[in-house]
């Protein structure tokens, strides 16, 4: 287009010059016409992007176009949404039990659970370590949820910088882990907390996830900065500790030798009453020797109803370095103590009066002394 232009605006001086000028001034004319010429010549080289567009547009779609995930990383991201929130809602658990100083019941080892989740390993600098990883196990979710969605990541990263994000957070988790499996086998002795053990076994479980989802490859690339993070992990929850030194003693420090409380206060004519009905039934009541809140369950029911009340002690030998429960608390899946077995009924925890009368089926007005 630029060349036919060229020739139609040209044409005409080109005629006149031919029929005024001389031979010589016609081959000058000429000469500076055609070097005009060439000069145009080169417009069509510069300015032409008919071939060169589509190229273009090709680069720029493949940079720009979303790849389609594959069945592995659709796997790999349910994964992080199924482990990371199991997690999340544990870690929410325990931090509201650290918040609110409640005790924890342990499905195995008596109250183990509540001993260390009370202890000076369960708080970083002040701030309780459930509530860490409640951040890391939600981190993980949200990411892997979009992920799976294809939906915009928060900050403005993209998928490859969302993945050594997962990359560097389920590493700091899988070094707390182990550095809190190794707290437990050596502070904690003889003692089992199957909260601690579920959320190592998540944290682990997800790190290798993540190592599988980058590959080899890209790992390996990224083995400096894994270590760097595993390292500050380490030093951080060291420093924590040796500002903050344990105050009690650990259970595996503890040689505590079998003892019985007095029980001081009363009975009243309800509280024996109630005893006798329980015993009648076959309920009983678990409990340690060392334990406030069943010394307090017996004082409630008094001097001599807490004779009646059908008793079974789960440390009758004392509690020390690997003492395990007598085998009767462990058929029971004790959970903490005290615990009632009423009817069949499982109940943990310190009951009142009105809990067990309706419990057990015990009728209020049986309770009225003769006058």
């Amino acid at each position: 287009m630029a060349t036919l232009a060229f020739a139609s605006l040209t044409s005409p001086p080109f005629s006149s010059a031919r029929r005024s000028l001389s031979i010589h001034g016609r081959f000058a004319f000429l000469h500076k016409m055609l070097g005009w010429g060439r000069r145009s010549l080169l417009l069509p080289i510069t300015c032409s992007s008919s071939e060169s567009e589509p190229n273009q547009n090709a680069d720029s779609d493949a940079k720009t176009a979303p790849l389609a995930p594959s069945s592995s990383s659709s796997l790999t991201d349910k994964l992080y949404v199924g482990l990371g929130g199991v997690g999340f809602l544990e870690t929410t658990y325990l931090t509201y039990l650290k918040l609110t100083n409640s005790d924890a019941f342990c499905p195995i080892g008596g109250g183990s659970c509540g001993d260390i989740l009370s202890s000076d390993y369960a708080v970083v600098f002040g701030v309780p370590l459930p509530l860490f990883g409640m951040v890391a196990y939600g981190l993980v979710a949200t990411l892997g949820v979009q992920l799976l969605t294809a939906k915009k990541l928060p900050f403005g990263i993209g998928e490859s910088n969302a993945r050594l994000v997962l990359l560097g957070t389920t590493t700091s988790m899988a070094a707390a882990s182990a550095c809190f499996l190794y707290i437990l086998s050596t502070k904690f002795s003889g003692a089992s907390c199957s909260y601690c053990l579920l959320s190592a076994l998540l944290s682990v479980t997800l790190f290798f996830i993540t190592l599988k989802d980058l590959g080899l490859e890209k790992v390996q690339k990224e083995v400096g900065l894994l270590l760097c993070i595993a390292s500050l992990v380490f030093v951080t929850l060291n420093r924590s500790y040796s500002a903050y030194p344990p105050v009690s003693s650990s259970p595996s420090e503890i040689d505590l030798p079998y003892f019985t409380t007095e029980i001081t206060t009363p009975s009243s004519p309800f509280a024996i009453a109630l005893a006798k009905h329980l015993n009648a039934i076959g309920a009983k009541m678990y409990g340690a020797f060392w334990c406030s809140h069943c010394v307090e369950q017996k004082q409630m029911f008094g001097r001599e109803a807490a004779k009646l009340l059908n008793y079974v002690e789960c440390f009758p030998g004392g509690f020390r370095k690997g003492t395990i429960m007598e085998k009767a608390c462990i058929d029971v899946g004790i959970e903490g103590f005290p615990t009632w077995v009423i009817n069949g009924q499982v109940l943990s925890g310190e009951k009142d009066f009105t809990e067990l009368a309706q419990e057990s089926g015990f009728e209020l007005n049986e309770s009225s002394p003769p006058p």
